[in-house]
């Protein structure tokens, strides 16, 4: 049986007229019939009721036709993908995007972690603030996102996100010559310099929140601003000021002892790490990665 028998009788169905069904399908009136009738000797019932015009399909004819359709979507989809595997080079490789703070810690470690589980896969990172790495993904410039989760940045339809780890927002500073933070919090009446995320940074909305909740605004006066939570880290190294960062971008240098923990310990944030992929954009190896991701999600939870 002709699986595109099915496409025959879904155009009957549209059409309700042979002759109308026929020329769609490129065809004349008597070839086209003859398909319909063969369609129905394979089934063994009536699909089509010619008893007026137009035409309509009987029940089993309905019923077999949203079967055969789905049956040769399904076809399609399949054959789709092995020809898109075979023509995959060996060699590809994984674009991954990341916000500059993720790129420098998270990833390399979540990576390892990954390749030691998964096996080893080729690979590249591209380094970028959130919307452009959004961007990129809906454009296919990149397989896979891996961001802080932020939900001001809606996620476009076709993005899916999976949970690949945690972090959180500390409040750091230069510490003086006995280790201890060279700003302080308690005297409520004087005004801390803050390094803030500028507000291309979405990183910043979560702190707006915690700032509101603590009664922080008024407390913090701002005197250098940036994106990349790379530049905040120096400047709060260079004695410049207070920075919220991530506790595992600043690690080191909380154990060496070039920054410290300043404020009460509640001024800090929970942060979710999402890898985001495009699912009309993805391939063979990416989609097996992706589905090896969804199976194990708390597999590669990095402190």
């Amino acid at each position: 049986m002709d699986i595109k028998l099915f496409r025959d009788l879904d155009r009957l169905r549209e059409t309700g007229n042979f002759s109308q069904a026929a020329t769609m399908g490129h065809m004349s009136q008597p070839a086209f019939s003859r398909r319909i009738k063969s369609l129905e000797a394979w089934v063994g019932v009536t699909l089509v009721d010619r008893s007026r015009q137009p035409v309509t399909l009987t029940e089993a004819g309905n019923q077999m036709l949203e079967a055969g359709l789905q049956a040769l979507t399904r076809i399609e989809q399949e054959r789709s993908q092995i020809l898109e595997a075979q023509s995959l080079p060996d060699t590809y490789v994984v674009t991954f995007g990341t916000q500059h703070s993720i790129g420098w810690r998270f990833y390399p470690a979540w990576l390892q972690a990954l390749e030691e589980a998964y096996g080893p896969i080729l690979s590249r990172l591209r380094a970028d603030d959130l919307p452009n790495c959004l961007r990129d993904l809906e454009q296919g410039h990149v397989d896979f996102v891996i961001a802080y989760e932020a939900p001001q940045i809606l996620p476009r339809p076709a993005t899916d996100s999976v949970r690949i780890g945690d972090d959180r927002l500390i409040a750091v500073c230069k510490p003086d010559k006995d280790g201890a933070p060279i700003y302080r919090f308690e005297a409520t009446d004087i005004e801390m310099p803050f390094l803030r995320f500028g507000d291309s940074a979405p990183i910043g909305a979560h702190l707006d929140m915690m700032f509101d909740a603590r009664g922080l605004h008024p407390r913090l006066r701002t005197v250098y601003e940036n994106s990349m939570a790379g530049a905040l880290r120096i400047r709060a190294r260079a004695g410049d000021g207070v920075a919220w960062l991530p506790r595992s971008l600043v690690t080191p240098d909380l154990e060496t002892g070039a920054l410290v923990e300043t404020g009460a310990p509640d001024w800090t944030v929970d942060l979710e790490i999402r890898l985001f992929r495009n699912s009309a954009r993805s391939n063979r190896i990416t989609r097996a990665i992706w589905s090896f991701l969804k199976g194990r999600q708390d597999a590669y939870l990095l402190p």
